[in-house]
């Protein structure tokens, strides 16, 4: 196992109350009345636990959770917020980034060495989304940026030339993008049965969709550097979309896609290509090595979907597998997301100061 372990997909459950107190410009000199959502969901009824069976992690128990189950570093992502791309007003849309990024930061990137933010990014605004990128890498110190899959119709996929310059000054940050499933808006799950089937569908849906046009569209064609993270899928979809990707290419990229110089496959082996995989996943031995065993990452989603003791299973269960080499788990846990997100070794020897290391 690991010698030290990196969480690379956690999460934070968001303070309206608070997130609005750090809101400036205009929308700031308004009053909101908190009967209506600020992060509009899709209409399920998400949020709903047994009392008592989960928490709203402030810093401090965040850090008591990764002390109980061994975690010596968290990237933290949103919960609410992931229905930003919903927002219909630009302006409010990257308002409302603005002040999410500042509250992460006051409230859990600057309580311990060992919380680390990502950057909330409107893609209703990209000018004003690469700016705030800017300014969360360079002033606040966050590791990465994060676009929500699900968007509205005004906002096209991400392979449109209109996001080139959040890719561009993410690739001169050298900082990576994120692409985060969350809320089942806009994908054509409003025909589902139950919360279950648009919980399922939702993450991987919006994922396929974003990954397909950029490929497509030259994303990581032009941006050569740029590394991008489809997050909170697991890992076992990505050998049926490489060979999707790869059969359409040859039928079709000729007449359809002809400035794509190189087929999906080597866009893949370039390395620049990140999941996460759930500890449990059958096909991870095959996905490793049809993918690139440096590009996956563990996750542990915390405090979603299960009950807080539940958490406590998911190393071990990942430390027993004998189909995982032991050089493959450090990779996953550790070497994979620290050439992700560029962790520094100043940042691997704070968050070891801050546990007592």
């Amino acid at each position: 196992m690991a010698e030290f372990i990196i969480d690379s997909d956690g999460h934070i459950m968001e303070d309206h109350k608070d997130i609005f107190a750090h809101i400036k410009g205009n929308f700031a000199e308004m009053n909101w009345h908190s009967t209506w959502p600020m992060f509009d969901a899709d209409g399920w009824q998400r949020g709903l636990a047994r009392k008592g069976k989960r928490e709203d992690p402030d810093a401090e128990r965040w850090i008591n959770f990764q002390n109980e189950n061994g975690i010596d570093m968290a990237v933290l992502y949103p919960t609410s917020a992931l229905a930003l791309g919903m927002i219909q007003l630009p302006a409010w849309a990257s308002a409302l980034a603005q002040g999410y990024n500042d509250w992460l930061y006051d409230r859990f990137t600057t309580q311990s060495p060992r919380l680390k933010g990502v950057a909330l990014l409107a893609p209703q605004d990209p000018k004003a989304a690469a700016a705030e990128l800017r300014r969360c890498v360079k002033d606040l110190g966050f590791v990465a940026g994060l676009l929500p899959s699900a968007t509205n119709n005004r906002t096209p996929l991400y392979g449109s030339p209109l996001f080139h310059e959040i890719y561009d000054e993410a690739q001169r940050l050298d900082v990576p993008i994120t692409i985060h499933g969350g809320v089942s808006q806009n994908l054509g799950l409003d025909r589902v049965a139950s919360f279950l089937e648009a919980h399922m569908l939702e993450h991987p849906v919006g994922l396929f969709l974003h990954i397909t046009n950029m490929m497509f569209q030259g994303v990581f064609q032009e941006f050569p550097k740029l590394r991008v993270a489809y997050l909170e899928a697991g890992a076992g979809w990505v050998p049926f979309m490489m060979d999707r990707m790869e059969e359409d290419y040859e039928k079709f990229a000729a007449r359809l896609a002809p400035n794509l110089k190189h087929a999906p496959s080597h866009f893949f082996e370039s390395g620049n290509i990140f999941v996460t995989m759930e500890v449990e996943e059958r096909t991870a031995p095959y996905v490793v090595k049809l993918l690139r065993d440096d590009v996956i990452m563990w996750a542990s989603d915390f405090p979603h979907e299960r009950e807080r003791d539940q958490f406590g299973g998911d190393l071990p269960t990942l430390k027993a597998r004998k189909d995982l080499t032991d050089e493959f788990r450090k990779k996953m846990l550790c070497d994979n997301p620290v050439r992700f997100y560029r962790l520094s070794e100043g940042d691997i020897a704070a968050a070891k100061k801050a546990k007592g290391n």
